[in-house]
């Protein structure tokens, strides 16, 4: 007969609700709080109080969303983050001109359909998936030739 150790091999996380909890879709208190960024955020900028964290928080929400239809994941969202993108480049370039964020009407209503076709995508896959869709983003924001090719179709 074969002698066995006698070390114990206890996991330091539970290995089953793990997984469990990684393949299910997007939810939980984090991903709440991103919601009420982009929403908090798309209000000051319909008040007039915007200011360049909120540019910045909707214009990385608007490339994860492109780059997750440009993956596959909800390709209808594309034509939308392209004019988005637009949008945000306009106010970018409005704010260096006048010293103030803020946008239009036709310009806050696209920033408002593409917050609801990101909270579409969120909640249509798996956190793991949305996860290293946050985490590609940030390669893509990087990379000027990516940039332009996800976030302006070119």
């Amino acid at each position: 007969m074969r002698k066995r150790t006698k070390r114990k091999i206890y996991p330091l996380i539970n290995t089953i609700p793990m997984a469990i909890e990684g393949a299910a879709v997007s939810g939980g208190p984090e991903v709440t709080r991103l919601r009420q960024g982009e929403v908090i955020a798309l209000e000051s900028f319909r008040m007039g109080k915007a200011t360049e964290q909120d540019w910045q928080i909707l214009s990385v929400m608007n490339a994860i969303a492109a780059l997750m239809g440009y993956e596959g994941n909800g390709v209808e969202v594309l034509d939308a983050a392209r004019e988005a993108q637009r949008h945000l480049d306009s106010i970018e370039e409005r704010y260096k001109r006048t010293g103030k964020w803020g946008c239009s009407g036709p310009e806050l209503q696209c920033l408002r359909d593409m917050y609801e076709y990101h909270d579409l995508q969120r909640v249509s896959v798996a956190r793991s998936v949305y996860e290293d869709a946050i985490n590609r983003a940030k390669g893509v924001l990087q990379d000027p030739v990516r940039r332009k090719k996800v976030l302006y179709g070119g």
